[in-house]
């Protein structure tokens, strides 16, 4: 098989592309959630913090004397936070999903030698 053959191969593998959608969906997903901590998470939980220290953005946040900005560390903090609370309500859903789907399956057939011995004993019984 040639390089470019095999390489057309797995790029168009299933799990490759499911890959790069999630990858794209992530990234879309992370500016919801950047855009949810910056505007509104943020300024609703820290505009008293930031009001007294006289500030108006968090970015501001700093350790006096030095450029140690601890303020956009809090706002990544609090973005993965969120993003990871979500994702992990998402992977509880989805086990709790497969769970049902796991406890409603119908009981196995039972194979024909299975039937026969079950018509053996039953016949031996009587």
């Amino acid at each position: 098989m040639s390089f470019i053959k095999e390489f057309k191969a797995f790029a168009v593998k299933g799990n490759v592309l499911d890959l790069a959608i999630a990858v794209v969906i992530g990234g879309a997903f992370g500016k919801i959630v950047g855009s949810l901590v910056d505007d509104i998470i943020t300024p609703a939980i820290l505009t008293p913090a930031l009001k007294a220290a006289n500030l108006t953005d968090l970015s501001q946040l700093k350790i006096p004397g030095t450029a140690i900005k601890y303020g956009n560390f809090l706002s990544t903090t609090i973005s993965f936070i969120i993003i990871a609370f979500t994702l992990f309500l998402i992977v509880k859903a989805i086990n709790a999903s497969k769970k049902k789907e796991e406890s409603v399956a119908p009981p196995p057939v039972p194979t024909t030698t299975e039937l026969l011995l079950t018509e053996i004993r039953d016949s031996l019984k009587k």
